[in-house]
């Protein structure tokens, strides 16, 4: 008789344990943990974001520095405030390419800097000082290239230059091409 009662108590908390799933299903409370993310929604960031890039020989060919760095998931794009990104040549001082906000595509190749730019490279021995203002300017860091379509000024005192459109080459051989409406005021000796 105890083995036919002990069977009956087994049988009572399966019937229980089903009734719990199905009350649970009924009223729709296993949905609490699924809260879907919104769709532009960050998946990790950091504050001091700094990320080198070398040559196959180990010597920097980059550096990208930001106040911070917003990562997305939904598109992978990385968003960043106060971006400076450095561009190593062997022979001069490197570029400095800074800007106010920017967003780094989800392959890495593409660097869009937005709002008001600035590209600077230092005077060395046998290379005068160079500044260049400009905004929106487009920067494959790959390839040491950026371009932009909005207006330039170049100035290396005392000379300046200014035009619409401007594309860059940052390594060797340097180049640097004013697309339309060029200007400029040449000092002679």
């Amino acid at each position: 008789m105890t083995r036919l009662n002990g069977n009956y108590s087994y049988l009572y908390l399966i019937i229980i344990a089903v009734m719990s799933w199905w009350l649970v299903k009924l009223t729709g409370s296993d949905e609490f943990g699924r809260i879907a993310a919104p769709a532009h929604s960050p998946d990790y960031f950091s504050k001091g974001y700094t990320k080198w890039e070398m040559s196959e020989f180990g010597i920097p060919k980059s550096k990208l520095i930001a106040d911070e760095m917003i990562h997305y998931s939904d598109d992978s794009t990385t968003h960043m405030v106060n971006p400076f990104m450095f561009f190593y040549n062997e022979k001069t001082p490197p570029w400095v390419v800074k800007s106010e906000s920017g967003i780094l595509s989800a392959d890495g190749k593409d660097l869009l800097l937005n709002g008001e730019v600035a590209v600077e490279r230092a005077a060395a021995e046998g290379v005068r000082e160079l500044k260049i203002y400009t905004s929106n300017l487009k920067v494959k860091p790959e390839t040491s290239y950026a371009e932009t379509g909005a207006w330039a000024k170049l100035v290396s005192l005392p000379n300046w230059t200014t035009g619409i459109g401007m594309k860059l080459t940052f390594a060797d051989p340097i180049h640097i091409e004013l697309l339309s409406n060029v200007k400029g005021n040449y000092e002679t000796k």
